[in-house]
């Protein structure tokens, strides 16, 4: 939370920005954003980003980071409607909070 705004970062290359969230498109945009800004209060991913590096590739170096600086996994919610890439994010993030208590 900076200057007690809560932070959402909302992670897709084609649906509207909700109200309320900063928008990165991209795996590139989200790892500069992320080295740029740190962890923000809440990530929404999509799974499908174009053609190059997914949700997913955000989700790992979300994991990476908060590994390499001993920080918690924020708050998230996976919106893509891709099914198995949905399953492995939330898989992949719920089990590094597991590990990480």
């Amino acid at each position: 939370m900076k200057n007690n705004v809560l932070v959402k970062l909302y992670v897709d290359d084609l649906r509207p920005t909700p109200n309320g969230y900063l928008r990165v498109y991209y795996y590139k945009e989200f790892v500069k954003y992320i080295l740029n800004n740190g962890i923000p209060d809440f990530i929404s991913f999509d799974h499908d980003l174009g053609i190059e590096e997914t949700g997913y590739d955000c989700a790992k170096f979300l994991v990476e980071y908060c590994l390499d600086y001993h920080l918690t996994i924020p708050n998230f919610t996976v919106h893509s409607q891709n099914p198995v890439g949905k399953e492995n994010i939330e898989k992949l993030l719920y089990n590094f909070r597991k590990l990480n208590k």
